[in-house]
């Protein structure tokens, strides 16, 4: 059993129940946690079930209850549920935590849709998660192929819903896909739509188009896919109706920019805060992007270390600046910057900006 609490500030490390307090009562166990003092107020905890194996057991939980045991703040919750939970197969459940003459969130139901060409054939062989991503939080790594929904299949096209329940993400900003195989296979994935189950639309568009070849030797696949367009009201139909060939310009005026950075080796070079992007070319400009997962370190800008990020984003034309910087977030946030590389795939072109301070 595992528990990620949210606060105002930034969320926690996932929290292993391991650390049970002595006296224990029938059917009640109670644990002694450490949370990060920068956590802020608390709005939401997830909690759930870390292992992956399908022959887990089904654990029951009923209420809910947490102290402060500085302030003796204390959260209680009625919960009667059990995980995994029977209706999708989801290991995970969201609570908002409310608290006197705060208004606290609501907890919605998502329909996220994933139009592929292949997983229905591979996904017993496969693993993939998604982590949505908006401005109130995450959902967490959510499985994508344990209980499908609304299955299509045509020749070339298929389409599958997945159904999950978080404290209300505010403004959606992007999805992050892991992606891991026990046998060779190549996954084609074209788009994903996320939408909130008791409306018609916004339906939130996450262009993908890529096919990810992936084996039993490879590292997880990891991809941060922005926001590529919003469908609203009379768009709707037309998408629905699946004409997947309209929304290729869509597609191809999107271009993927990898970005390395190079944090210095000096003392005190590394930070923990969150860093963003702007990227500005001759022909456009992009959005801000937060560079928050890396390919290759679970903590990014560490002394010393390289990150790499991957964003899709318009046709910038020949880049000649860039913005970067962060919020200063975190005990002794400054940061030593040594440089950006990044490579446009569409232009097959690199540049460096160079910052070393």
């Amino acid at each position: 059993l595992v528990m990620v609490f949210y606060g105002s500030n930034g969320k926690s490390n996932p929290v292993s129940m391991e650390n049970k307090v002595e006296h224990q009562a029938k059917n009640q166990t109670t644990y002694d946690i450490h949370l990060p003092s920068d956590l802020g107020m608390l709005y939401k905890v997830r909690l759930g079930l870390q292992s992956l194996e399908n022959s887990i057991s089904p654990l029951s939980l009923r209420h809910f209850k947490m102290q402060n045991t500085s302030t003796l703040d204390t959260f209680s919750l009625t919960i009667n549920k059990t995980l995994p939970l029977s209706l999708n197969g989801d290991r995970w459940i969201e609570f908002p935590v409310e608290w006197p003459l705060k208004e606290a969130l609501s907890v919605v139901t998502y329909h996220l849709t994933v139009f592929s060409r292949n997983i229905l054939s591979e996904r017993n062989l496969v693993h993939m998660t998604a982590c949505i991503y908006g401005t109130h939080g995450d959902t967490g790594d959510r499985s994508l192929l344990q209980s499908l929904q609304n299955v299509q299949q045509g020749e070339d096209n298929e389409s599958f819903l997945v159904i999950m329940d978080a404290v209300e993400l505010g403004k959606l900003e992007k999805v992050v896909l892991l992606i891991s195989s026990k046998t060779d296979c190549k996954l084609d994935i074209k788009k994903l739509h996320l939408k909130e189950a008791e409306k018609k639309h916004p339906i939130y568009v996450f262009e993908v188009n890529e096919a990810f070849s992936v084996d039993a030797n490879k590292p997880e696949i990891q991809r941060e896919i922005p926001i590529s367009s919003v469908i609203r009201g009379d768009e709707q139909k037309k998408d629905i109706d699946n004409n997947l060939h309209k929304e290729g310009s869509q597609a191809r005026n999107l271009t993927e920019y990898t970005i390395k950075v190079y944090t210095g080796d000096k003392r005190g070079a590394g930070t923990d805060a969150n860093v963003h992007i702007i990227l500005f070319g001759n022909e456009d400009r992009s959005e801000v992007f937060q560079l928050s997962q890396s390919l290759e370190h679970q903590d990014p800008f560490e002394r010393g270390k390289v990150d790499t990020f991957k964003i899709k984003t318009k046709k910038l034309g020949s880049l000649h600046s860039i913005e970067i910087g962060h919020d200063g977030k975190g005990y002794a946030s400054g940061w030593f910057l040594e440089k950006v590389e990044i490579t446009d795939a569409s232009r097959n072109s690199v540049y460096c900006f160079n910052c070393n301070r």
